[in-house]
């Protein structure tokens, strides 16, 4: 295992790279002409927080108790 801080390998920043690029580029091609690379990395925050939210309602949609109606007969 490697220590926290020990500089970061080629490797790890190839994979990490190969991460944000893909979700970076998603926002950044629905983002206005002209756009800056600043904006898109704060519009990028503000849809991850919307994708986490929404993430968590759908985990709350599948519950057990969301299923069921909270009773455990069903």
């Amino acid at each position: 295992m490697t220590d926290k801080n020990s500089p970061l390998t080629v490797d790890e920043i190839s994979k990490a790279a190969d991460e944000f690029f893909p979700l970076f580029n998603e926002i950044l091609t629905r983002m206005p002409d002209g756009s800056k690379i600043e904006d898109t990395l704060k519009v990028m925050e503000n849809v991850a927080r919307v994708a986490q939210r929404n993430r968590a309602e759908e985990r709350e949609k599948f519950g057990f108790n969301k299923l069921n109606g909270g009773n455990a007969d069903g």
